[in-house]
């Protein structure tokens, strides 16, 4: 790839560092932004896609200070949110008995809820069955299996689910629908172009998603 040959042939260390810094930073920005502005900027939305790809292409410098930029790599938001849940298990250093196990309760990765992912799929077929799609089942297959299967699983969702409000729950879903939303972006360009320039469909699909994935912890 030209641009990382450049990267390498043309950057000192402290640069190429400085480079891939700046980088990461503008794309967790653009795709917070991205999620709060009701209107895209075209140039940020293809430096957004162009540094997805390229960011992890680039090689780490020789001899490169590991600590650097680790601050910036941090979602520090989901590490608090761990660290709250370490510390609220932690057991007192005294006598106490074990309650029982409440009934009903279950562990593991949460799934989508089943009755929701069957409302978007007959919403799906009712408003966008119409459009051009290239190849509409593995679109609607992308829509209603495997995006909220990817959005479910984020692990910062999971985190905000658990421990902040839907608002913030709201945020992180937005975020993590939109990050693979771009993973489909080699094969599924119509779909990311649909979510991009339609602001009905992209409005229609994360409130769907949403409404499927969201389960907020009890007590």
């Amino acid at each position: 790839m030209s641009c990382v040959a450049a990267y390498v042939a043309n950057l000192d260390e402290d640069k190429q560092i400085d480079f891939k810094s700046k980088a990461k930073a503008f794309l967790r920005t653009y795709n917070f932004l991205a999620t709060v502005l009701p209107y895209a900027v075209p140039a940020w939305e293809k430096l957004s896609i162009f540094l997805n790809f390229l960011v992890p292409k680039l090689p780490a410098p020789p001899d490169d200070d590991l600590t650097k930029g680790l601050l910036e790599t941090i979602d520090m938001d989901s590490y608090r949110a761990e660290v709250k849940a370490q510390l609220s298990i932690a057991l007192p250093d005294e006598d106490g008995k074990v309650e029982p196990i409440p009934g009903g309760g279950g562990g593991g990765k949460r799934e989508p809820e089943l009755d929701l992912l069957s409302n978007i799929v007959k919403q799906f077929n009712e408003l966008w069955g119409d459009v051009p799609w290239q190849d509409k089942d593995k679109v609607r297959k992308i829509i209603t299996e495997e995006l909220p299967a990817k959005v479910a699983a984020d692990r910062a969702y999971q985190n905000a689910q658990e421990h902040s409000d839907k608002n913030a729950a709201r945020i992180e879903h937005d975020r993590a629908l939109r990050d693979s939303i771009l993973a489909f972006l080699s094969d599924q360009t119509e779909l990311f172009k649909q979510f991009q320039d339609n602001e009905s469909f992209r409005k229609w699909l994360c409130d769907s998603i949403f409404a499927a994935t969201y389960q907020k912890a009890a007590g």
